[in-house]
């Protein structure tokens, strides 16, 4: 017996209200849809993996349990799934009493629109709280609260309606500020930075730049936004001031240039200058000339880190390059040229290897970007115009050629060809598209040609999104990373400090000498920069979600990274998940006649019907090449089945209760069979005459080709428990959960009742991830310690909500997600701890005397270059 959640026999509670009334539809839910314009003609996004619903009543509407989803739809189909409702289309009211339910459903709404970041969110209610409060203002007409990201989006009838809406925010226990919808906000690509000290010098000193209203600079991507009044060129060359370089970003921005050839040769010059320095000391040279190399040296070398240093003293920021200066200037002082010159080579040899390795990480974002082409031929009348990709429309028609790149989402409406959809799903095999297909930006057509009506902007494609969440993902500090960051706030100062006590007090205390102690405490101050822990986390986490969103895994941030990697328990929503989602024929049983004579009749009878059981019948029957036959004087029997006349024999195909009033006495053992079938979760429908039955076809959700192998590779990267949630009858569940192998499954469960399972893992101790495809496993991925979203190439609603998205629909790169999460932390620990531990040494080999100045700027600049290339193992992960 499996463990039962909360035990009860619990069916969805279903209300009819008429085709003609208002319908209420759930804010949260109003603000996730799409919208459709007919309730007989909608197509969800994901059409080609969605079945159409069953055949109804055009004018009924399904009112799910409003405790549960507060959702309604109304739809031709009243059978459609929860799921496909909620998630994909939010069809309104074919005949809808209200003028502005209709012409809301045929178009966006249209309006002045304002982005705002929330602060103050602590769970996926307190959206629902705003979006409540928000809506109800005066002159808004759209509101949309992403928990996930922060993000609030309104839509208003003018800017004035936007006035009101800190004070509401203020007043339900938030607080909000406007987003990137001011026209002064600008992002830059920095270069030279190299650890985040750097980042904190650049914020530092542009603060105190007249114009500049706010600055917040990434060292993780080498991203600064600056919100300023002044030139572009001003804030470049502030930022060049102070040693980095700034230049605008662009969307299409190839990455960074490696360092320029001059950088290079300087380098190469200031080590042949101390290299003859060096020599001489040995030969007849005098001592002056040996120093005088070593000063030019220097100069070469240390002329940009101590420029920087002035620029962060001057903005009270001690970064490595004040230490470093410092180091190598107080080197001098005390006539150690040789130690100087070697300090501000190796110093600045580490930064340009540790520069180049940074990129890398940077670049596995940047290549995203260059995935999907900059032009698009555009089909103008009988003529072909190639266009920037910027420039076209949405209902322009394009055309893509076998071998190019889609330049545009969009829908088929001629040609049949092989996409490879590898850059956006992670999957290598193409995906067959035909008209009425969608298709993604960055595809690669294979090989027909294929006419595509764009269906969004340069934008708004999914490859676009994918490039904005991760970047804002690599943006987000994880946990680790925060605490390091206090530690080496508070670290720097208190060693600056302890650094300057050492000269100072063991001299005055007759301890030794002022040069002995004055070159200790240079060595002190080298140690003091802290850049290999700092830089231990950030790497590594922009590396790991960079790998992901190259195998179609969207990782919303470091701090979900950290909780993937700590999971010991995954809960899957069977319907969708663990199975297709969709019924397939299991089982034809053959009665009288042959299972040709069987298929041919079932394929006629149900070829006319839209239903997703119907539809399997003639699927399989297609697939077994067996052909229709002529039929007439077709009729839909409500609720049991259909019938039709064939060569002059009245047909049925239909449920159990039909066959029961046409047949007074139905088969014992046909009886016994059908209830036997429906034990284990299958559909059957009885194919017969009223005289004879034919034979019987079983149809039922089949377990995905992808799950098994998932559990199991699942299971040996050290997840203890998998975890089947379902609806379903115990027969069903049970049989599904053998031939999925999870650990345990939980049987007959509404919504809340998948929490209350989460719950009890959670209260067993193991930390739990929730795998679902739908809004209706939101309560159960928000209770969740991760939420795991499947096909999010198919729906914007999982992009936003979920913390991590398999953009394929299905379950193969799971295992790849809490592979690369435990690598991840694993490398993340390595590094800090090596970092501490380099440290630790060169701090024990000071007081001794062992320990030279260009052994500490070593131990420094190589520590972080080791640390760097530590966590680039990561982009490599298979």
């Amino acid at each position: 017996m499996s463990d039962q959640c909360c035990g009860s026999n619990k069916e969805l509670q279903k209300t009819k209200s008429s085709c003609c009334s208002s319908n209420q539809v759930n804010e949260e839910v109003a603000a996730t849809s799409e919208k459709t314009t007919s309730c007989c003609s909608s197509k969800t996004e994901k059409q080609e993996q969605s079945e159409p619903s069953a055949a109804g009543n055009c004018c009924s509407s399904t009112v799910q349990k409003e405790d549960i989803d507060k959702t309604t739809t109304s739809s031709c189909y009243s059978n459609q799934k929860p799921t496909e409702a909620v998630a994909q289309v939010k069809a309104t009211s074919c005949c809808s009493s209200e003028q502005q339910n209709e012409s809301y459903a045929t178009s966006p709404a249209v309006g002045e629109k304002l982005s705002f970041r929330v602060y103050g969110m602590d769970c996926p209610s307190c959206a629902k709280t705003l979006e409540k409060g928000i809506r109800s203002l005066k002159d808004i007409q759209e509101v949309k609260v992403i928990y996930s990201t922060s993000k609030m989006e309104v839509v208003a009838d003018s800017l004035s309606a936007f006035a009101p809406i800190d004070a509401e925010v203020k007043k339900l226990g938030f607080t909000a500020e406007p987003m990137n919808d001011s026209k002064n906000l600008k992002t830059y690509s920095v270069e030279g930075m190299d650890c985040g000290s750097c980042a904190r010098s650049i914020e530092n000193h542009l603060n105190k730049v007249t114009g500049v209203q706010s600055v917040n600079v990434n060292f993780s991507t080498g991203k600064m936004k600056v919100e300023h009044t002044n030139s572009v060129e001003e804030i470049m060359k502030e930022v060049s001031k102070i040693g980095f370089s700034a230049s605008l970003d662009s969307n299409r921005s190839t990455g960074q240039s490696a360092p320029k050839n001059n950088e290079k040769g300087l380098l190469i010059l200031s080590g042949v200058l101390i290299a003859f320095g060096f020599a001489g000391s040995y030969a007849d040279v005098s001592s002056m000339m040996s120093n005088m190399l070593y000063a030019i040296a220097m100069i070469i070398s240390g002329s940009k880190p101590v420029k920087s240093a002035y620029y962060s003293i001057k903005s009270r920021s001690l970064d490595m390059n004040v230490l470093m200066s410092a180091a190598a200037i107080g080197a001098a002082f005390i006539g150690q040229w040789l130690e100087g010159a070697t300090v501000v080579w190796l110093f600045a040899l580490g930064n340009l290897l540790q520069n180049r390795s940074i990129e890398q990480t940077r670049n596995s974002i940047r290549n995203l970007m260059d995935l999907a082409p900059p032009e698009a031929w555009v089909q103008a009348g009988t003529d072909l115009v190639k266009k920037p990709v910027e420039d076209v429309s949405i209902g322009d028609v394009i055309i893509v050629k076998p071998g190019d790149k889609i330049p545009l989402d969009g829908e088929v409406i001629k040609g049949e060809s092989s996409v490879n959809q590898a850059p956006i799903t992670g999957e290598s095999i193409p995906v067959d598209k035909e008209a009425g297909n969608t298709v993604y930006a960055g595809t690669i057509n294979e090989h027909g040609t294929l006419e595509i009506r764009v269906t969004k902007l340069v934008e708004d494609t999914t490859i676009a999104k994918i490039i904005h969440l991760v970047e804002e993902a690599q943006e987000q500090k994880a946990p680790t990373q925060a605490f390091v960051d206090k530690f080496a706030n508070i670290y720097t100062p208190i060693v600056f400090i302890i650094a300057l006590l050492i000269m100072v007090i063991p001299p005055l205390l007759t301890l030794g000498s002022w040069g002995e102690w004055f070159y200790k405490g240079l060595e002190l101050l080298v140690i003091a920069c802290p850049c290999a822990l700092v830089i231990s986390t950030p790497v590594a986490i922009v590396s790991a979600i960079g790998n992901a969103a190259k195998n179609g895994i969207l990782i919303k941030g470091g701090t979900f990274l950290e909780k993937a990697g700590a999971i010991t328990a995954i809960a899957f929503d069977k319907t969708g998940t663990l199975t297709e989602g969709k019924p397939k024929v299991s089982n034809v049983e053959v009665l009288a006649g042959s299972k040709e004579d069987l298929l041919s009749i079932a394929f006629t009878l149900e070829n006319y019907s839209t239903h997703p059981i119907a539809k399997a019948i003639v699927d399989y029957a297609k697939t077994e090449r067996f052909s229709s036959k002529d039929g007439e004087l077709y009729k839909s029997i409500v609720g049991k089945g259909v019938q039709a006349r064939i060569d002059g024999v009245i047909y049925y195909a239909g449920n159990l209760s039909l066959f029961n009033e046409l047949s007074d006495s139905l088969d014992t053992h046909l009886y016994q069979k059908v209830l036997e079938l429906q034990g284990q979760g299958k559909t059957v429908v009885i194919i017969g005459t009223t005289e004879n039955v034919l034979g019987i076809i079983s149809v039922s959700d089949t377990i995905r080709e992808s799950t098994t192998s998932s559990l199991k590779s699942l299971h040996a990267s050290g997840i203890r428990e998998t975890v089947m949630l379902t609806g379903d009858n115990e027969g069903t569940a049970k049989l599904i959960a053998s031939e999925a192998n999870v650990s345990r499954y939980f049987a007959e469960l509404l919504p809340e009742d998948k929490v209350s399972a989460i719950k009890k893992l959670q209260s067993e101790g193991y930390k739990v991830a929730m795998v679902g495809d739908g809004i209706n496993d939101a309560p159960a991925l928000a209770v969740a310690d991760l939420g795991i979203a499947m096909g999010g190439a198919g729906t914007d609603t999982a992009m936003e909500t979920a913390d991590i998205v398999l953009m394929a629909d299905n379950l193969d790169k799971l295992p790849h997600t809490m592979k690369l999460s435990r690598k991840a932390l694993a490398i993340i620990k390595q590094n800090i701890w090596f970092s501490i531990i380099v440290k630790l040494i060169a701090l024990g080999l000071i007081f001794p005397g062992w320990l030279t100045l260009w052994m500490a700027v070593l131990s420094d600049t190589g520590a972080a270059l080791i640390v760097i290339l530590n966590a680039l193992r990561l982009l490599k992960e298979k």
